[in-house]
């Protein structure tokens, strides 16, 4: 398990590079895809069950990639970009725990939408919790979560899954 308890934005890049954790640990995505520029809060026994706790943070620029693209004249930012950085963020934690393979998302138990992201907001912040976690011939994370834009709750997330495999040959 690693011993620090917050990550900038060259840390999380590096992990997608397989630099921070390990060559063997799960990664983070790259360039566009990574939908976090900061983790600003991971420990291991916090959160609403004791199992650990994530709170992450994505600073928003009116230029982002998805605002030109998602919807024309309309631009709002796609929820299920939210809903990857919840997903990314459960995958960070078991590889910050020493978990080693590649991250999978494995579903969701339900997805509630109440608000958008515009490119006017200035901050994402991302408050997980994780439920369970399986360290035997499965690895998984069982996390639930909240997405606030600017202080405003406006997603939230429970049972988000994240599998890591060794071979991924037949997923």
């Amino acid at each position: 398990m690693s011993n620090a308890n917050s990550f900038s934005k060259e840390e999380l890049i590096a992990c997608g590079h397989a630099e921070l954790f390990g060559k063997d640990s799960p990664r983070l995505p790259i360039d566009n895809m990574l939908m976090i520029d900061r983790i600003v809060k991971i420990n291991a026994d916090g959160g609403e069950f004791g199992k650990g706790e994530i709170v992450a943070e994505l600073d928003i620029d009116p230029k982002l990639w998805f605002f030109g693209c998602h919807f024309e004249n309309d631009p709002v930012m796609p929820g299920c970009l939210g809903l990857d950085a919840m997903w990314q963020l459960v995958g960070f934690f078991l590889g910050w725990e020493g978990a080693e393979g590649k991250g999978r998302a494995l579903g969701v138990g339900e997805v509630k939408f109440t608000g958008q992201v515009l490119p006017d907001a200035k901050k994402i912040t991302y408050k997980l919790t994780i439920k369970r976690k399986v360290y035997r011939k499965l690895t998984m994370g069982i996390a639930d979560a909240t997405m606030e834009v600017d202080g405003r709750e406006i997603y939230s997330a429970k049972d988000l899954k994240v599998g890591i495999f060794t071979d991924t040959s037949n997923f």
